[in-house]
C-alpha cells in the first residue's frame, strides 16, 4: 500500500425523515406499480421531509450526530462543507445556516454543488485542507430534499428520489486509518442528460417557468445509466491504482444508491463479490449527495464496516460528475 493517510473519519451521523412513501403509495399517484419500480430500480420505499422542514434541518441533525460520534463540539470545527443541489435558498449557503444552528462559531462554511458526487467531492476538499493544515477539523455533510424538485406526475423520475442527510467529521489521521487515495472528474458536455433548467439566472422564476415545470429534475435514464457504470468504474479503478491496492483487498464497496442495476453492474465490473457490496436503496431510494454517507452509517451500524476495513466509495451525478475514495476506515 503506497499511501500515507493524512486525514481520517473521526465520526459519522445521519438523519432521514419519519414520513415514508412506499411504491404502493405511488401506485395511487401515477401510472406505475410496485413490481415495475422494484424490478427496474430495486427501490421499495423512500423518506419524504415534512412541510415546514428544510435542508438545513436535516443537515443540522446529521451534523450533530457526527460531532457526538467524533467526541468533539461544534466550536472545535474549522470548516463546514455542505454538498447539496437542494439548498434552503440561493443565498446564503445552507452551510452557513447549519453553522448557526449547531453553533459552530469558529468555522468557515460553504456549499458545493456536484449532485450525487457531492459528498465525495467534499471528502476530497477536506482531505486536501487537512494535508496542509493538520490541526483542522472539518464537518462534511451531504443533504438533499429531492422531493421538493421532483415532478410527482412524471413516473419516470418520481419513483426514484427521496430525502435524507449524512455527515462525517474529518481530522488528522492516527496513522492507522485514513483516506488513502481519491479521484474526481466531470464532463459538462453531458449536462443535458441530468439537469434542472429552472431556478437560476438562465430561467428566473416566473409564471411561465412554473407552468413549464422547469423547476423539476429532468433525466435521460438510459444514457445516464450507461455513463454512470463506466465513469464510476474508471474512478474506482484509479483510486485503487493510486493507493497500490488490489481489488481483492477491498472489504466493502459503497456506491451512490441510484439504481440497484447500476450498483450490481459496478460490482461486477470491479470484480467485487456481492457480499462486499453494500446497498440500502430499497429503503431510501436515490438521495443524491446524502446516499453514500447514509449508507456508510448503516453499514457501520450493521457491523459490515469496522475500523481497519478497506472501504471503496464511488459516486456519479449530474454535471456529469464522478468520484471515488479509498479509505482505511
Amino acid at each position: 500500500m503506497k499511501s500515507n493517510p493524512s486525514t481520517m473519519i473521526l465520526g459519522m451521523g445521519y438523519a432521514v425523515p419519519d414520513k415514508v412513501l412506499t411504491n404502493h403509495d405511488l401506485e395511487k399517484m401515477v401510472e406505475t406499480s410496485d413490481e415495475w419500480i422494484r424490478t427496474r430500480s430495486g427501490i421499495e420505499r423512500r423518506h419524504i421531509l415534512e412541510e415546514g422542514k428544510t435542508n438545513s434541518d436535516l443537515g443540522t441533525e446529521s451534523g450533530k450526530q457526527a460531532l457526538k460520534d467524533a467526541g468533539i463540539t461544534a466550536t472545535d470545527l474549522d470548516f463546514i462543507i455542505n454538498a447539496t443541489v437542494t439548498p434552503d435558498q440561493q443565498l446564503p449557503s445552507t452551510a452557513c445556516i447549519i453553522q448557526d444552528k449547531i453553533g459552530a462559531k469558529n468555522a468557515a462554511a460553504f456549499d458545493i454543488s456536484a449532485a450525487c458526487s457531492g459528498f465525495l467531492y467534499g471528502l476530497i476538499i477536506a482531505d486536501n485542507i487537512i494535508k496542509n493544515n493538520p490541526d483542522k477539523k472539518i464537518l462534511v455533510i451531504g443533504t438533499e430534499i429531492l422531493s421538493r424538485i421532483t415532478d410527482w406526475e412524471d413516473r419516470s423520475t418520481c419513483v426514484l428520489f427521496g430525502d435524507g442527510s449524512g455527515a462525517a467529521v474529518l481530522g488528522k489521521s492516527d496513522g492507522k486509518s485514513g483516506i488513502l487515495s481519491s479521484y474526481m472528474k466531470s464532463n459538462g458536455k453531458l449536462a443535458h442528460l441530468l439537469y434542472m433548467p429552472g431556478n437560476g439566472v438562465k430561467h428566473p422564476t416566473s409564471h411561465e417557468t412554473v407552468d413549464q415545470k422547469l423547476h423539476y429534475v429532468r433525466m435521460e435514464g438510459k444514457e445516464t445509466f450507461k455513463h454512470a457504470v463506466k465513469s464510476m468504474s474508471e474512478a474506482a479503478k484509479n483510486a485503487l491504482k493510486f493507493a497500490g491496492v488490489k481489488k481483492e483487498e477491498i472489504d466493502l464497496l459503497i456506491t451512490h444508491q441510484a439504481n440497484m442495476r447500476i450498483i450490481n453492474a459496478l460490482g461486477k465490473r470491479l470484480e467485487v463479490s456481492e457480499d462486499k457490496v453494500f446497498s440500502n436503496i430499497s429503503e431510501y431510494g436515490n438521495t443524491s449527495a446524502a446516499s453514500i454517507p447514509i449508507a456508510m452509517n448503516e453499514a457501520r451500524n450493521q457491523g459490515k464496516l469496522k475500523r481497519g476495513d478497506l472501504l471503496l466509495l464511488a459516486a456519479f451525478g449530474g454535471g456529469f460528475t464522478w468520484a471515488a475514495n479509498l479509505i482505511k476506515y
